[in-house]
């Protein structure tokens, strides 16, 4: 159960503020169904997350626990670094077409937006540290789903009073506190 509660919570706080995140308010505010964008986000996370925590075993079998600990460690330092960088996304990176159906166009770009996120990277980095698979995924799919659903329900409208430059800055320091705690216990 730690390794389902660790992965949510890395995830969530990793995504404030994060591209898909920004994906998901624009979804929200292009297309106005939030059913069809939150369910492409879950299929979406689940297949990308599941690939990167499949990744993140095959690693851990191959690395002795030194050296995985350290690239862990280094991993959220990079982590909380990358977290202060604010993303941005471009209304035209979104497929135009509409007649694919809301839900292929979400599961297509959020999939598409996640590949070399930081969410992923965690993934793999989580995948590689905590065991077992299965509680990884859904949890990170968690983290994911609590980051993103309120954005896609409450849409563009409360999107300009968000402090995301806070909410960066407090996630950074996690992840670097993280960091820390891995490579020193």
């Amino acid at each position: 159960m730690q390794s389902l509660l660790i992965s949510t919570t890395a995830v969530a706080i990793a995504e404030i503020g994060d591209k898909t995140q920004l994906l998901s308010l624009i979804l929200a505010a292009k297309y106005r169904r939030p059913l069809p964008i939150c369910l492409g986000i879950l299929i979406a996370t689940l297949l990308n997350h599941a690939l990167a925590a499949g990744l993140g075993a095959v690693l851990a079998a191959w690395l002795t626990p030194g050296i995985l600990k350290w690239i862990v460690a280094i991993s959220f330092l990079a982590i909380g670094l990358w977290t202060l960088i604010p993303d941005t996304i471009d209304d035209e990176a979104l497929p135009a077409k509409r007649d694919a159906g809301v839900l292929l166009v979400t599961i297509s770009a959020f999939f598409l937006a996640e590949m070399g996120d930081k969410t992923q990277v965690a993934t793999v980095v989580l995948a590689a540290q905590y065991s077992p698979l299965w509680q990884v995924i859904v949890g990170t799919t968690l983290g994911m789903l609590l980051a993103n659903v309120p954005v896609v329900w409450l849409g563009a409208r409360f999107a300009d009073r968000l402090p995301l430059r806070a909410a960066r800055i407090t996630a950074a320091l996690l992840f670097i506190a993280l960091a820390a705690w891995i490579a020193l216990r």
